[in-house]
């Protein structure tokens, strides 16, 4: 069985991309393409990651597209050969977590190279403060992590939504 099969389907109901009254059409993030230099590397680290393995194709010569998504995500990424023009190590992503310490301990024991917890602004990197917020507010506590292309995930600590976020 195809692993496309084995994953949980859901139909996109008809009013899923309708205007509200604002006009606005309902849009939400399904994919990020990142570029890689070795696409069987970069599938070893993302299953390292412990994110789930959803699809590894080759429809066309010289066409290979790879594609795993983060725990409780409704976002995927993919990678390959031949999806994008980007340089390898050159994409940024973000991903949320509900415990700071828990996700860093998390993949530092799964052998990812994590740099320590810090709060305060992400950028520039010298505003940064050791370990999470001391309050730890919501939006305050990150780390981060690179592929082995250099590709950065910042993982930021999210416990109170904003308004209007999901």
């Amino acid at each position: 069985m195809k692993q496309e099969e084995a994953m949980n389907t859901n139909k996109v109901r008809s009013n899923d991309a309708t205007s509200d009254a604002s006009g606005k059409v309902d849009m939400k993030l399904e994919v990020e393409i990142i570029p890689v230099s070795d696409v069987d590397r970069s599938k070893r680290f993302y299953e390292r990651l412990g994110w789930r393995f959803d699809d590894d194709v080759s429809p066309l010569d010289g066409l290979r597209i790879v594609q795993f998504t983060p725990p409780g995500s409704g976002c995927s990424v993919t990678f390959g050969k031949g999806i994008t023009a980007a340089a390898p190590g050159s994409a940024e992503g973000g991903l949320v977590v509900s415990d700071i310490e828990a996700a860093h301990n998390e993949l530092v024991g799964r052998g990812i190279d994590a740099t320590d917890v810090w709060h305060g602004p992400p950028f520039p990197p010298e505003a940064r403060q050791p370990g999470p917020d001391p309050e730890r507010t919501s939006y305050g506590s990150f780390f981060s992590f690179n592929d082995p292309d250099g590709n950065t995930w910042l993982v930021q600590e999210v416990t109170t939504r904003l308004p209007g976020r999901i």
